[in-house]
């Protein structure tokens, strides 16, 4: 079509079509607001099935919709609220068949840190006003969980900080990893995946959610409101060990135990093994302290009897209960005797379980362990011949690259 059409003809006479005219309004708007920035409030927010998202943005004075593309709002790290003030960059589009104009968004960000926070203090309130955060559901944490499940990055530091005080605090316990991403788009879904796959498995006593730290942007999966849900929801109970001690996100409110940084998480979850032993030893030393004096008390007691006035001169009686006196105290010194004996048996076997898991031990019997991909492979059909494979043994560790 001819655009001058628009742009020359000034006759009075001159009479457009509605198509016409539609379409020479869509050239001037498309041409003259083809990349812009603009400001505002979001209201009406609605995230479609499709992937698409259809909102308004408004000031004091005016209202424009807008839409944002499924794979362009893929980028955008942090879930749009209403009320939230960001800023668009994108394009002033015209739909024909209605006669309608809106802004084609290309990019999103929050007008600010403060917006960001004010967005996470509109949640928090709510979240608050329906009881996620009370005291009446937290969950209690196991004293000696025998399975802990891990929701982090598989590349973090923060993986390697809590395998790392797990091994040292309480090696008997087995560590089930769910990776996932922990910042940017699409990462809060894959929180909540993994927060719902652990929650399905058989026997996970304690889940720990954990990342490094970052800033508020980084941090900004946790302040949304599926996975503050999700934890809620989780069977098992959660521990959050996320950013450092001055972080405080969503996440950490509605979980049942939170954690300044992911190792003290650990610290947490996990009992301290030479603890355990201590007060084992201290349980039987005490229960042998009250057996001894408790037969000696009544010993004490028994002696006083027999040699009371009553008792030295009807020597029949004397001498009846005196037998009674020796056979029970033959029989009290053979129960204790025998309790010492069970005692330090169970100490000793305590003791040599707690060796044979020793996994150092093992190696240095000739045992050597297998990982691939930094996890341990415990069946033939788990290892792939044509990746990278690690193998540990006593003195160090092997690499194999098969490829």
């Amino acid at each position: 079509m001819n655009q001058s059409l628009f742009y020359n003809q000034k006759s009075d006479d001159q009479v457009f079509s509605v198509s016409q005219l539609t379409q020479s309004i869509k050239f001037i708007l498309e041409q003259t607001f083809d990349d812009v920035s603009i400001v505002g409030e979001i209201s009406n927010f609605k995230p479609y099935s499709s992937g698409h998202w259809y909102f308004n943005l408004k000031d004091e004075n005016a209202v424009i919709s807008c839409v944002m593309w499924k794979g362009l709002n893929n980028y955008v790290f942090f879930k749009p609220q209403d009320g939230m003030k960001v800023i668009l960059r994108g394009r002033v589009t015209v739909y024909p068949p209605r006669g309608n104009y809106q802004f084609d968004a290309r990019s999103m960000q929050p007008a600010g840190e403060g917006e960001l926070q004010a967005a996470f203090e509109r949640l928090k309130r709510k979240l608050f006003e329906e009881g996620l955060f009370d005291e009446i559901h937290k969950k209690p944490i196991p004293s000696f969980p025998h399975k802990i499940g891990l929701i982090t990055s598989i590349d973090g530091a923060a993986l390697r900080d809590m395998i790392s005080v797990a091994s040292r605090r309480f090696p008997l316990c087995e560590l089930i990893l769910s990776p996932c991403k922990v910042q940017g788009s699409g990462s809060a879904e894959e929180i909540v995946e993994s927060i719902k796959l652990l929650n399905k498995q058989q026997n996970i006593d304690l889940i720990i959610l954990a990342r490094g730290g970052g800033s508020i942007e980084d941090l900004w999966s946790f302040n949304e409101e599926i996975v503050a849900r999700a934890i809620f929801k989780s069977k098992v109970p959660i521990i959050t060990g996320i950013g450092h001690e001055i972080d405080f996100t969503i996440a950490d409110f509605v979980a049942d135990l939170r954690a300044p940084t992911p190792s003290a998480a650990m610290e947490l979850a996990t009992p301290d093994i030479e603890a355990v032993k201590e007060n084992i030893l201290s349980i039987l030393t005490n229960n042998f302290d009250i057996i001894f004096r408790t037969h000696k008390k009544y010993r004490e007691s028994l002696l006083r009897i027999t040699n009371s006035y009553f008792y030295k001169y009807p020597l029949d009686i004397v001498r009846k209960y005196q037998q009674q006196i020796d056979s029970n105290s033959s029989r009290l010194s053979q129960l204790i005797d025998k309790k010492i004996y069970n005692a330090d048996l169970s100490l000793k076997k305590l003791f040599y379980n707690l060796k044979l898991y020793d996994v150092n031990n093992m190696l240095n019997r000739g045992f050597t362990l297998i990982l691939q991909k930094n996890k341990f492979v415990k069946r033939k059909k788990n290892l792939n011949l044509a990746e990278p494979i690690k193998i540990r043994f006593f003195d160090g560790e092997i690499e194999i690259n098969n490829k």
